[in-house]
């Protein structure tokens, strides 16, 4: 039986920039090592893998939930043109609750983050989509 939600990784290219935007939501990075050999390139389902692996947590959180950063260095990535496109099968994007979405959503403008859209009173909540690294939808979303 599902206890909770556990983690998200995400394949970026810049992992500093990745790191400094999770950083604005709070995040700190909690582990950083490097995964590669037959062990994690079998788990993976490739040929090879060298790549650095960073968790990122917000401190005193309950249930814990970790974004986990990928940065390979082998195999050469693979770019998604549509990442951004939320009209395609597959993964579409996360959401994250906050305390005060609209302080939030200043906070991530006052350092560049693309805010792409909003929606007032859908299900209980203020929501708002962001543009994230790599082009990945991250959804704010405040519970009335």
């Amino acid at each position: 039986m599902i206890m909770h939600f556990d983690h998200v990784t995400i394949s970026v290219r810049d992992l500093d920039a990745a790191k400094r935007f999770f950083g604005l939501l709070g995040f700190e990075a909690e582990k950083s090592v490097v995964i590669s050999g037959a062990r994690f390139a079998t788990y993976m389902g490739l040929d090879e893998i060298e790549a650095d692996h960073v968790t990122l947590v917000v401190p005193g959180t309950s249930p814990r939930f970790e974004v986990q950063l990928l940065c390979y260095r082998l195999p050469t990535v693979q770019t998604d043109p549509n990442i951004a496109r939320l009209d395609k099968t597959g993964f579409n994007h996360i959401c994250f609750a906050v305390d005060d979405v609209e302080a939030t959503v200043r906070h991530l403008e006052s350092h560049d983050v693309e805010v792409r859209s909003e929606l007032k009173d859908f299900h209980n909540r203020q929501l708002f989509f962001v543009t994230g690294p790599e082009g990945v939808t991250i959804e704010l979303a405040q519970w009335d």
